[in-house]
């Protein structure tokens, strides 16, 4: 089985996907798609990837996308170690931590999003990069209040949740949240930056030279 990620290095979705692969251990391919010089526009990527974003993973010639689309497939796939538990209540509960920051955080603070805050209603970088704080603030917020005293978001292991935090938590710190008032969420933090698999993945060991 041949596997290629398509993704840009500084991209949270794509660093779940690649934490995922690495927990996993599964050997791929990565090509890297520059977001900001607008490489993910091109015809080459829009005919893997029709919203125009990152990550794709192409298995076998067959590109899928949505990082958490792609995270159910590999756990699928490959379910070892599980990112989502078979039990209905806990599976609930890990996609709904995972979701709060894939849905309801991550949208509305991507690039895409900045640029036409700017673009459109003409939002200086000061009031961008306030608008990404709000939303960062309010979803972390939540999710402290979801989260118990365990090792990782979920239990005794990473699960979907603990795939988006990190890269969430990445960028909160890129933008100067104080990220002190969650400490739930920063000892999960700390539990994933233990392993390998994460560290493996982080955006400063994937950067091109």
């Amino acid at each position: 089985m041949r596997i290629v990620l398509h993704d840009y290095w500084r991209s949270s979705a794509a660093y779940r996907v690649r934490i995922c692969l690495n927990l996993k251990g599964i050997r791929y391919e990565r090509v890297a798609v520059n977001l900001l010089e607008g490489e993910q526009r091109t015809p080459a990527n829009v005919a893997i990837n029709p919203q125009a974003l990152v990550p794709t993973l192409v298995v076998d010639g067959r590109p899928l996308t949505q990082s958490l689309a792609i995270i159910d497939f590999l756990d699928a796939e490959f379910p070892n170690p599980p990112m989502v538990s078979r039990d209905p209540f806990t599976r609930a509960d890990q996609l709904a931590r995972a979701l709060v920051i894939a849905a309801d955080i991550h949208p509305i603070d991507n690039l895409r999003v900045l640029r036409r805050l700017e673009t459109q209603f003409r939002a200086d970088q000061s009031a961008r990069d306030e608008w990404y704080r709000h939303w960062i603030v309010e979803g972390l917020n939540a999710l402290e209040a979801m989260v118990g005293d365990e090792p990782f978001l979920g239990g005794e292991a990473p699960d979907i949740s603990d795939l988006c935090l990190v890269p969430q938590l990445a960028n909160a710190r890129r933008f100067k949240v104080p990220l002190d008032q969650w400490p739930r969420l920063l000892s999960a933090e700390a539990a994933c930056l233990a392993l390998p698999a994460f560290q493996a993945a982080a955006p400063e060991n994937v950067r091109p030279t």
